[in-house]
């Protein structure tokens, strides 16, 4: 174990780390520029790019191989349509055939003529106008998607709905509110110190929102004085159902920057960086076009050797993985390897992205901590419920009668936000089941929505919070469908990297596609994915196939172990 002191937890030596820390850290945009340029399989170029880089083949093939951008087949027009949970429900899955049917090729493949090429994705961040694609950059969105790709339809790709029910908003502050988030850091780094910033963050009680809601400042905590420490927004969203990442960095990226800088404040981090993923082309510019004023203002700094007080920003795009949300994946992805979960410990905050100690925090975390600082945390603290204080953007899928992204706070009943400010579904029609918290979140019977809106609550119902996102599901879903459509985007999307999740999901599937029922074998299955995979996307997939079980009740009989 090379520099390890006593009573450090350990580390695996990786000479291929090692490797591309030196001399790899260009090789993800040098992976993306050889993809653009050919239809080829990963295996015809991906192991020279390495090699150019002074790298083995295998530190080419290996993420090439793994992230749906890099490994899809690409022709000269390249079309992304979205098949998770929002859109899946829009049109019952059905948009996809079409597609198909009206550009001519099969998804996964490129045309003979090697002009067009189709890749389905999870997902878009159009949940609420979908189902969607996109054409290139460019977004379509609607259930006459088939008809505006093949030029028979003008395309449309409406903007998020966005209210704010709390009266006072920290999330849209800056969206609905129109407040400027870099006047609360102009004050803080002239005004306040490192300690100053924690305190008033572990006043608020502000946790985590990617899904795991770990206390805020512990993390930063673990990190704050450690030399080299680098602080990670991560825009890597991916949750089916959930778009309030996608629109606080594209609506208010100034607020993301400023809390991302706040948290290297109080972190003693020199350097920030957002990881967006690559399904939210407009966020990317958008961010990127922020850090540039932000840098031009003296905001930022505009070298890693200039940073201070002020850090250094640098915005990195995904490639398209799901499971690259999860934070030593994220990492190992930033790094330029597969995207995979590592054992912890060792934990970022101690050894993190190139061996730092790291700070990963999700966008809608980083987004509330300007108003904490501004305010204070002990008001942030007075909103939601005591252990889990603050508000939360809820985003609400296209079935809804007003489908959007709605600030509230924590604690508001599920019932509420579906029938107030959702409106309930589309023509009056019955809302049959509720996804919440995305595909590894949970489901609940449209007939029990009497629970808050907290971590705790949902936990005992069988739910999660997740992102916060709900796919509403009425009578025209397939509950055996929709069970396959779990199983077959946890099959998709597992990392692989250990083999409770890998070979647990396909068996799944397998079972899935089984009307007849899971069987008796299941009940073990279930048990040792939900005990021994390696991090909570293995973990959570049978305790949400239990929660729609339980939803649907004998339909799905079986499913429920």
């Amino acid at each position: 174990m090379t520099g390890r002191k006593p009573g450090e937890p350990g580390r695996r030596p990786d000479a291929l780390r090692e490797l591309t820390a030196r001399h790899g850290g260009l090789l993800p945009a040098a992976l993306e520029r050889a993809r653009s340029g050919t239809s080829e399989e990963p295996g015809a170029w991906a192991p020279q790019v390495a090699e150019a880089a002074g790298l083995p083949a295998a530190a080419g093939l290996g993420p090439a191989s793994f992230f749906a951008d890099l490994a899809a087949p690409r022709g000269e027009r390249h079309v992304r349509v979205c098949t998770a949970t929002a859109c899946f429900a829009a049109r019952r899955g059905e948009h996809l055939a079409e597609v198909e049917r009206v550009l001519g090729v099969v998804a996964g493949t490129v045309d003979e003529a090697g002009s067009t090429s189709l890749q389905t994705v999870h997902c878009l961040g159009y949940c609420y106008a979908g189902p969607a694609a996109l054409d290139g950059t460019l977004p379509r969105t609607g259930p006459d998607l088939a008809d505006q790709l093949g030029g028979r339809t003008e395309p449309r790709a409406p903007g998020i709905p966005v209210a704010d029910t709390t009266g006072a908003p920290v999330l849209l502050a800056g969206i609905v509110g129109g407040q400027d988030a870099w006047d609360v850091w102009r004050r803080a780094v002239t005004g306040l110190r490192p300690e100053d910033v924690l305190q008033e963050t572990a006043a608020s009680g502000l946790r985590g929102r990617g899904g795991a809601g770990f206390p805020v400042a512990d993390k930063w905590a673990a990190a704050a004085g450690k030399p080299g420490a680098v602080v990670v927004a991560n825009g890597d969203e991916g949750d089916p159902g959930s778009y309030a990442d996608r629109l606080l960095m594209e609506e208010d990226p100034e607020r993301v920057l400023t809390g991302l800088a706040l948290a290297c404040l109080a972190c003693g981090a020199g350097r920030g960086v957002v990881l967006v993923r690559s399904e939210y082309p407009r966020a990317m510019a958008r961010l990127r076009r922020a850090v540039e004023s932000a840098t031009e203002a003296g905001d930022l700094a505009p070298s890693a050797g200039a940073a201070g007080p002020r850090p250094f920003v640098e915005v990195v795009e995904g490639a398209g993985s799901y499971v690259s949300g999860e934070e030593t994946a994220l990492i190992a992805r930033l790094e330029g390897a597969r995207g995979c979960a590592r054992p912890r410990p060792p934990y970022p905050t101690d050894h993190g992205l190139w061996d730092a100690p790291t700070v990963v925090n999700n966008v809608e975390t980083l987004a509330a901590v300007p108003w904490i600082v501004a305010h204070g945390g002990a008001s942030y603290a007075r909103r939601g419920v005591p252990d889990e204080t603050g508000t939360k953007l809820v985003c609400l899928s296209e079935r809804f009668a007003r489908p959007g992204a709605y600030e509230v706070e924590l604690g508001t009943p599920v019932g509420e936000i579906v029938t107030r400010f959702g409106g309930g579904l589309q023509d009056g029609r019955e809302l049959v089941v509720l996804q919440i918290g995305g595909p590894l979140g949970g489901f609940l019977a449209g007939t029990a929505l009497d629970v808050p809106l907290t971590t705790a609550a949902l936990a005992e119902h069988g739910a999660a919070l997740g992102h916060g996102g709900m796919v509403a599901f009425d009578a025209d879903t397939d509950p055996h469908e929709l069970l396959r459509h779990i199983w077959e985007f946890a099959a998709d999307e597992s990392c692989g990297a250990c083999s409770p999740c890998r070979v647990g999901t396909r068996r799944g599937l397998g079972l899935a596609r089984d009307r007849g029922g899971p069987g008796e074998s299941y009940g073990r299955l279930a048990r040792l994915m939900g005990e021994a995979s390696l991090c909570a996307f293995g973990r959570r997939v049978p305790a949400a196939v239990r929660s729609l079980a339980r939803a649907y009740g004998p339909v799905l009989e079986g499913w429920d172990r």
